[in-house]
């Protein structure tokens, strides 16, 4: 019992160590940028996080910008302290992979996007890669908004230049680099949508085409597969930023929800583009198959024509290899010769027949 109460003090110690420096934390290579914006204005001089805090809460106005890249559980714990981040939300940030999501935790928003990139490729293949996925996440706060990247792609440098080319947009709080976030995201899904209708015209063409190949099934397959992941990417999304744009939530201003309800439709788009690809990918696949079967009937049959068109000198020649003694035209001089142009004549006629009906 003992034990167990000085293994309990030092969990105590610890965390009260933990709270009371929460800047001490090592934050390592994870810190992209950290930056202090008041009233949409950059300001200078505070690249320390809690420094950077500090000076917001001390003025009472502007909020603090901190992105950081893959941050580790160690690296992400001083932030966690510091700004009194939900430990499951802390978990989740660390550890990718996650659905995308709004939640929220007190007076904190935790957001998951999934980002995606159209992979440029010479050919569809069995094996091409066609969309590329990775995470943005991000908490948001009354005085702060703390972005997450996993993955080499959907950085938010981008983002961040053009939301300070419109200071009277950034004035409204952390609100907005949030609207900003999820429109550059859903923006990358309408992009990539668009740029995926190219291989499926390729597909449908090939598989239409005059001499389409067996072959196409694993292009099809493989197309469906990278709309599959394009959905778990897009569809999640909806409920979350519907609740955005329609329900009163502290950390976003009434003037922004209007902003998330553009962003939405946008969504709506791409998710409609999503279902219609994958219902003619559908189409074309079970076309594909229909086609599969006819070609294989047709070698069929070519089979069954070739088949009985050698059925008439193998019977013939079934019949005179008996070696009976009595059989007609045995001992004929041209019997032999006669036989032949026998088998010759009806194997002609019956591959003339086959021909005129479509057969060979």
């Amino acid at each position: 019992m003992f034990s167990n109460l000085r293994r309990a003090v030092r969990r105590g110690y610890r965390r009260a160590v933990d709270l009371s420096h929460p800047a001490r934390s090592p934050l390592g290579s994870a810190v992209v940028n950290c930056v202090v914006y008041v009233d949409g204005a950059r300001q200078d001089g505070c690249s320390e996080v809690e420094e950077a805090l500090r000076r917001v809460r001390k003025a009472g106005e502007g909020f603090v910008w901190i992105g950081l890249h893959e941050p580790t559980q160690a690296e992400l714990a001083g932030l966690a302290a510091l700004f009194g981040l939900h430990p499951l939300a802390v978990e989740d940030a660390v550890n990718a992979h996650q659905r995308p999501k709004v939640e929220r935790y007190d007076d904190t928003l935790f957001a998951v996007f999934k980002t995606v990139r159209y992979v440029e490729h010479d050919e569809l293949t069995a094996t091409s890669e066609v969309v590329e996925t990775g995470e943005l996440m991000a908490f948001v706060g009354t005085d702060f908004v703390i972005t997450i990247r996993h993955g080499g792609q959907g950085t938010l440098g981008p983002v961040r230049e053009t939301l300070e080319a419109e200071p009277d947009q950034l004035a409204q709080g952390p609100a907005a680099v949030l609207h900003a976030m999820a429109d550059h995201v859903v923006d990358d899904y309408v992009a990539v949508t668009d740029a995926v209708q190219s291989d499926l015209d390729a597909v449908e063409t090939a598989v239409f085409s005059e001499h389409g190949g067996r072959g196409d099934a694993g292009r099809i397959y493989q197309l469906k597969r990278e709309l599959l992941e394009l959905r778990r990417a897009v569809a999640p999304l909806d409920r979350p930023l519907q609740h955005l744009a329609t329900q009163p939530i502290p950390v976003v201003p009434p003037q922004v929800r209007a902003y998330f309800r553009d962003v939405a439709d946008h969504l709506t788009r791409a998710t409609e583009q999503i279902t219609a690809y994958d219902a003619l990918l559908d189409s074309i696949l079970q076309a594909h198959l229909a086609q599969v079967t006819v070609a294989q009937n047709e070698d069929m049959r070519k089979i069954t024509a070739w088949a009985a068109i050698v059925a008439v000198p193998t019977m013939v020649c079934g019949v005179y290899g008996m070696n009976f003694e009595h059989m007609p035209e045995l001992r004929w001089q041209y019997g032999y010769p006669t036989v032949l142009a026998v088998m010759a004549v009806a194997c002609f006629a019956i591959h003339r027949g086959f021909r005129r009906n479509g057969w060979l």
